[in-house]
């Protein structure tokens, strides 16, 4: 596959606190940061838009189970749990989408309450590139809603993992996106 300035990486979610030694670490979550690096790499060396969402929740957000939500406390602004992997090596002209930033709204998706869609538009973006956490929730959200927006939408398959609360949760939500129009890839098909 030839990447270019029409395509964007888009990296979901990748937090402290949805990896191992987080509040709500998706299993193994630390594992695809070392494949998101090269394509990271890649991306930068074809002048592709690296994109990178994060939850961004105020102390009293509608999601935790203190405030009627199913979650525990998790990637509360300015902590932390909020910060991207510090393994995950960002690039300086890099994108940040913050989402659930505010106590009574809700996202899994980086599009939704966002300005995503309109900066990806700006950019004149045709193609998106999904990696991330969690497999089941933000990604496959964020996935779908590019999908909706007219993107096409590419799964980057060794770079995702999920929580799976309920067991087969992730292998759901992998099929339910290639049913919308999702396509499968690894690394060695950018290669």
């Amino acid at each position: 596959m030839d990447i270019n300035i029409k395509d964007a990486l888009i990296i979901v979610d990748v937090q402290n606190d949805f990896c191992p030694s987080g509040s709500l670490a998706v299993p193994e979550g630390d594992k695809i940061v070392p494949i998101l690096n090269k394509y990271i790499i890649k991306f930068s060396e074809r002048k592709a838009s690296i994109i990178v969402t994060r939850d961004w929740h105020p102390k009293n957000h509608m999601s935790f189970k203190e405030y009627g939500g199913i979650w525990p406390p998790h990637c509360i602004q300015n902590t932390w749990g909020a910060q991207f992997h510090p393994k995950l090596i960002l690039p300086k002209d890099i994108i940040i989408i913050s989402k659930a930033d505010k106590p009574d709204f809700e996202a899994y998706s980086g599009f939704q309450g966002t300005r995503l869609n309109k900066i990806l538009k700006e950019l004149k973006v045709k193609r998106i590139f999904v990696g991330g956490l969690a497999t089941d929730y933000c990604v496959k959200n964020t996935v779908l809603d590019g999908l909706k927006e007219g993107y096409d939408v590419y799964l980057l398959m060794d770079s995702i993992k999920g929580v799976d609360v309920n067991p087969g949760d992730s292998e759901k939500a992998i099929k339910e996106m290639e049913a919308k129009g999702a396509i499968k890839v690894w690394l060695k098909d950018i290669e």
